[in-house]
């Protein structure tokens, strides 16, 4: 390899010769393998659609060429005559059915199967696969005519936007059937909104947990009317932040202001409108002028 000829090349600079290692391949098989499209051609044009030596010639399929190959074909082909002689055991493999693909997803050891459950998994869904599916990505596998490597280029794109798009996005179950084979779009595209759907529900559950651990920390009560709750939500799900950073972020100071209208006016509960989500700090600003000059004030002046 590359990486020997270089360090026999620094030894010989350093002593003036290379040491050469030997290898007993007494006990090493050696399996050399490839597709050899090329060659497919060449034995066509020698068979030339036929064989036998009946009067009925015999018609070849395609993928039955590789069976009459002779040595003389490989050397032809561009193979040493020395190289090719030491090879003297040849197998063609046949190729892949959609029912062996079918197999090999399902039941071999490391299977894609199990590497998108991993995979999923990472991302907090759980995903499962009915057969049906698993027999229209086999039949695709088997069409793209690379064996077992079909597999992937058919998963990866089935599965590449359901893993990008899914991660974060409230869905907490796949479960692949014929319809996500056959219209991937479209079912994301239905799995995005179910998931948004969920995650707006636990968001706004998220701002109960917020408003109570305010009381205890605080001991000044706060609600967030509809308005407000549906604004934080969509904060929430515009910014991909958590309700818990979000609301530490908007209301961080709100316990300072509230305290002095407290102080000012005894109000210890505070019903927050939408207009408090979209500028908190001139919310609590006004609120907290107000407690200063409220309104009886003001008109008893006038």
């Amino acid at each position: 390899d590359l990486q020997g000829q270089i360090q026999a090349a620094l030894e010989f600079q350093k002593r003036g010769k290379s040491n050469r290692q030997t290898i007993n391949t007494r006990h090493i098989l050696f399996v050399v393998s490839g597709a050899f499209e090329r060659l497919k051609e060449q034995v066509s044009r020698r068979v030339k659609g036929q064989i036998g030596f009946s009067a009925e010639p015999v018609r070849v399929m395609d993928n039955e060429l590789f069976q009459f190959v002779t040595t003389q074909d490989f050397i032809e082909f561009g193979f040493e005559p020395e190289f090719i002689g030491r090879l003297p055991v040849r197998v063609v493999c046949e190729e892949l059915s959609a029912d062996d693909l079918f197999s090999i997803m399902k039941y071999s050891e490391g299977s894609l199967l199990r590497q998108y459950e991993r995979a999923f998994r990472a991302y907090g869904i759980a995903i499962s696969f009915e057969d049906e599916a698993l027999r229209l990505m086999s039949q695709a596998a088997a069409l793209e005519k690379t064996g077992a490597r079909g597999l992937l280029t058919v998963w990866e794109k089935l599965f590449r936007d359901f893993k990008f798009y899914l991660a974060g996005s409230g869905i907490s179950q796949l479960r692949v059937t014929a319809e996500v084979v056959r219209e991937p779009k479209g079912v994301l595209a239905r799995l995005l909104a179910e998931g948004h759907k969920h995650e707006a529900v636990a968001l706004d559950q998220q701002i109960d947990a917020f408003t109570e651990s305010f009381r205890r920390q605080h001991d000044l009560e706060i609600a967030f009317d509809d308005g407000a709750r549906h604004r934080l939500v969509e904060r929430a799900q515009t910014e991909k932040m958590s309700m818990t950073d979000l609301t530490a972020h908007l209301f961080r100071d709100f316990h300072f202001g509230l305290n002095l209208v407290r102080t000012n006016s005894g109000q210890n509960k505070f019903i927050l409108p939408a207009s408090a989500v979209e500028a908190p700090d001139k919310f609590l600003s006004e609120l907290v002028v107000q407690s200063y000059y409220p309104a009886h004030r003001v008109n008893e002046a006038g």
